[in-house]
């Protein structure tokens, strides 16, 4: 990974902002990831993120923390936080902000137990796709205190295979319809193209059921996004 996320995080932070990240997937075309989007404030993020940081609780583990936004916020509340990402350009950007502990770590990694873990942003994209999410659920299990809770938000997007008479177009020999090829550019540079994952709720549900984890939806966004609360 050439971490072209990270470079533009850095870029903006150290004002040096001249363009936007330009996001596409297998299934759709190129749009425009605005940076000042990924430096939010509480008041300008979408109401699944609120309520999820408004329920985080006991020591909290922010996944993907990116820019550090959510942890900064939680910090502002007395919270403890530790910020994880994979992108050594998004935790520098974190540190600089001042989010007190962020680490340079993959999730797989990641050993300590948490309260709370909040995975973000589509938060169900890190398990890359369906067949690794047994995996991911299980490693997140072992992370939890007792009364511990994930906090996770993730689309259903079958809505995007619709045709223009509501029909589907949807090739199920192609697999599950929310496992996209994601492609990521920034100043004509293009980074290795990755796997991410959106998961309907009850697949979500079942998948949680298999390892031995309850799953409740917590909130439902405007636009067949939800928040899902899961717990031992």
């Amino acid at each position: 990974m050439k971490d072209i996320f990270g470079q533009a995080l850095l870029d903006y932070q150290n004002g040096n902002y001249s363009e936007d990240l330009m996001t596409s997937t297998n299934i759709s075309d190129k749009d425009e990831l605005p940076l000042p989007y990924l430096f939010r404030s509480y008041a300008e993020m979408p109401a699944l993120e609120q309520e999820a940081l408004k329920l985080s609780r006991g020591k909290i583990l922010d996944v993907g923390c990116g820019s550090g936004s959510h942890s900064l916020w939680l910090q502002d509340q007395g919270k403890t936080v530790k910020a994880i990402d994979s992108s050594k350009g998004a935790v520098e950007v974190a540190q600089q902000r001042g989010v007190i502990n962020a680490e340079l770590k993959p999730l797989l990694e990641e050993t300590e137990k948490f309260d709370t873990i909040l995975l973000l942003m589509n938060g169900t994209g890190i398990f890359q796709e369906l067949s690794k999410v047994s995996q991911y659920l299980d490693h997140l299990k072992t992370l939890l205190q007792t009364d511990g809770q994930i906090l996770m938000d993730s689309s259903d997007i079958s809505y995007m295979y619709e045709d223009e008479d509501g029909g589907m177009w949807l090739d199920l020999n192609q697999g599950y319809p929310g496992e996209l090829d994601y492609y990521l550019s920034y100043k004509g540079i293009e980074e290795t193209p990755m796997k991410w994952l959106y998961l309907d709720f009850e697949t979500l549900k079942t998948a949680c059921l298999t390892v031995g984890l309850q799953c409740e939806k917590i909130k439902e966004g405007e636009h067949y996004d939800y928040l899902a609360r899961i717990s031992k």
